[in-house]
């Protein structure tokens, strides 16, 4: 599907206060956090760490204009990436195990988030790719809120593992543009043993259709770029 021009739904947000409302919420879950499908109930509010080794504050490993992602994110630009530390799913397999495994990245405040947003806007990329972000959607949204009142205006991407919340997910209802989640498992047993999360392919379900019911299919600009909607990867696992 194309479209000619439309702007990011958070900018509505932002004008009519919803994006403070849902600031609020979210970060309440932390208390007792259950943002994700873990739900530890550790208070990450007093920088306690549950599955995600992550308290209050987002670490960041790296922040730039990525080629890599699918061609209708990446354009002539890039898509504008912003890698959280930690992870939530700890996949054995993961490519990027220093990361997600053995954290190596640097907390940021909501203020250098927004700076991150800004200047790779200001790079000319087509969007802002938050990978990673399941276990740190509340810092997002005090970063955004930011970032909206320095000039962002490109889309925003949810580019998750697809172990999510769904309660979580639709508090972010008119936030994200684009929600790129993975599908990695039909099997509960072998998302079991790479992961410990039999519940994976039940949980990734809810999410996609919780996804798709915020930003429905795919849209893409007449410059081949995406500006809202849904776009799966499927994981292909050696035997």
């Amino acid at each position: 599907m194309t479209l000619q021009h439309s702007l990011p739904s958070y900018l509505k947000a932002c004008e009519n206060g919803t994006l403070k409302e849902k600031i609020n919420l979210i970060y309440a879950l932390l208390e007792k956090c259950s943002l994700c499908p873990r739900s530890c109930g550790v208070n990450r509010l007093e920088d306690e760490k549950g599955v995600c080794k992550t308290g209050r504050k987002a670490m960041v490993s790296s922040c730039n204009a990525h080629f890599g992602e699918e061609a209708p994110l990446v354009g002539k630009n890039g898509s504008g990436t912003i890698f959280f530390t930690n992870c939530s799913l700890l996949c054995n397999f993961c490519q990027n195990y220093e990361i997600s495994h053995f954290g190596h990245g640097y907390e940021v405040t909501d203020e250098e988030l927004a700076k991150m947003m800004i200047s790779l806007q200001n790079k000319g990329c087509h969007n802002i790719n938050f990978v990673t972000p399941s276990h740190v959607v509340p810092q997002i949204l005090s970063a955004l809120e930011l970032a909206v009142k320095k000039g962002l205006n490109v889309p925003l991407i949810y580019n998750s593992g697809g172990y999510d919340n769904v309660e979580t997910l639709k508090l972010l209802e008119g936030i994200f543009d684009i929600y790129m989640p993975d599908f990695k498992f039909w099997d509960s047993k072998i998302a079991e043993r790479t992961c410990h999360a039999p519940d994976y392919p039940e949980v990734a379900r809810k999410v996609f259709l919780e996804m798709h019911r915020q930003v429905g299919d795919l849209v893409i600009d007449k410059n081949g770029i995406a500006k809202s909607g849904l776009l799966v990867r499927h994981l292909v696992l050696p035997k």
